[in-house]
């Protein structure tokens, strides 16, 4: 797959995300919100005003500190396929 490529699934993969109303799991969204930051480089501290909820954040983060952009995507865009493919 080429860059361009990656980048349009992610973009749709993220759509999908965005578009979904129904609530997801909090394991689940703490996954995509720390891949989704390491593949758009957004290095910033997390902003709930919950300390906890920026703790578990903050972790989330640290889980992927060693991953690619390139391959955070990929795994995104994984996710996304999966829970949607697998959802009830």
């Amino acid at each position: 797959m080429t860059p361009e490529e990656l980048d349009i699934e992610f973009k749709e993969a993220v759509k999908m995300v965005n578009n979904y109303t129904e609530p997801f799991p909090a394991d689940f969204l703490l996954r995509l919100y720390a891949y989704y930051k390491k593949a758009t480089g957004d290095y910033g501290r997390p902003s709930s005003r919950k300390p906890i909820i920026n703790a578990f954040k903050t972790n989330a983060l640290f889980q992927v500190q060693n991953v690619s952009r390139d391959e955070a995507k990929r795994i995104y865009i994984d996710l996304v396929k999966n829970y949607f493919l697998y959802r009830k």
